[in-house]
């Protein structure tokens, strides 16, 4: 028999069944939790058949000695039996009885069909009406500008294209370079076979001007700026900056939104009008080197192939580009929820939406062009 002084004692007996009978006594700590454990265990090692704990003389015991004892108590095959638990001891140990398994009830695995199509439409509704708040909003605040242009923060206006397009402008002029001269490449190698080498500065030329130099720019600017401007205005939305615009009086959408949509119109057709220049180089460069045209001969077909229309219908794509880059990553900045992650989960939706529009609006203005034969 263990005896430890105002703590707890141990007592080993052995009945005639082969039973070992461990009888615990006192009070047990959490000071004592591990030495009591340990002289458990050692008590317990060795026993021929099944174990019981008597737990009668037991006064107090700590919950993570008791958790301890029990885990001991488990680990024995057969499992160990509890006996005699009384007062606040019986009471702590109900705490780990397990609950018998009859009585679990399974959860739920979803909401009913129903709830999830009702919760999808609710949410379209939802952002249907915020969209068409946010149009009147910045259609009000367009007016307001256009009746007083001295209104409008030019400075900004300036700092933000600067920002889109100047700083943009490199990786702009780096893919649409490598951009037309892949293009030339690769439609040279199907062109040779027929003699019709020169025609690669057709294709080239035709395809950057109209198709590839706006679309390929808008999509670079709405990776850069579109997604600066959501986490901006998304980090400004959760600080209530947004919100003190308005306690203090001031239109928000004049002094952040119309700033960014005035820059990107302005600069994203300049922006275009480069990107073409430097994708018809890049067709030049795959021309001389591989073709041995000319430079000469190559860029006097590709001025008999191109129209001003074909250059002109790129930039004027570009302004609507521009104004669907900025608006929309406004509006998920500006209605941004939450902290840092709901920043994240703003820019995100904003650069995923901003790219299928662009895609999309240039596949309506293709079909048009089509249509009227332009």
């Amino acid at each position: 028999m263990d005896t430890h002084a105002d703590t707890y004692s141990l007592e080993r007996r052995t009945g005639e069944d082969d039973a070992t009978t461990i009888v615990v006594g006192g009070v047990v700590g959490l000071r004592e939790a591990v030495r009591f454990v340990s002289e458990l265990r050692a008590q317990v090692a060795g026993s021929p058949g099944r174990v019981v704990f008597d737990l009668a003389g037991l006064e107090e015991i700590d919950t993570a000695a008791l958790a301890l004892l029990l885990h001991e108590g488990r680990r024995l095959s057969p499992p160990a039996e509890l006996r005699g638990a009384r007062g606040r001891v019986a009471d702590v140990l109900t705490l780990y009885r397990e609950a018998p398994r009859g009585s679990l009830r399974e959860c739920p695995t979803g909401k009913p069909v129903f709830v999830q199509v009702g919760e999808v439409v609710e949410g379209l509704w939802e952002r249907w009406l915020r969209t068409l708040s946010y149009v009147g909003e910045c259609t009000a605040a367009v007016g307001a500008t256009l009746r007083r242009p001295q209104s409008v923060p030019w400075r900004d206006v300036v700092r933000i294209m600067e920002r889109a397009g100047a700083d943009g402008l490199p990786i702009v002029v780096l893919i649409s370079f490598l951009i037309g001269l892949i293009m030339a490449f690769q439609s040279a190698v199907q062109l040779q076979q027929f003699g019709a080498d020169v025609f690669v500065a057709d294709l080239v030329g035709l395809v950057v001007t109209r198709e590839l130099g706006p679309l390929m720019t808008a999509i670079v600017v709405a990776g850069r700026s579109g997604a600066a401007f959501s986490a901006e205005l998304g980090t400004m939305t959760v600080s209530e900056e947004v919100d003190a615009l308005h306690t203090i009086g001031l239109n928000p959408f004049r002094f952040l939104v119309v700033p960014r949509v005035l820059a990107l119109v302005l600069v994203l057709p300049l922006m275009t009008l480069i990107a073409d220049l430097t994708g018809v180089l890049g067709g030049l460069l795959t021309g001389v080197g591989i073709l041995d045209l000319t430079p000469r001969a190559y860029l006097i077909e590709t001025r008999l192939a191109l129209e001003p229309w074909d250059v002109f219908s790129g930039v004027f794509k570009s302004l609507f580009f521009a104004m669907a880059i900025a608006l929309i990553a406004c509006e998920r900045g500006l209605s941004t929820k939450g902290g840092a992650d709901g920043v994240g989960r703003a820019t995100t939706s904003a650069v995923v939406t901003t790219l299928f529009t662009l895609v999309a609006l240039d596949a309506v203005f293709t079909v048009i062009f089509h249509l009227y034969g332009i």
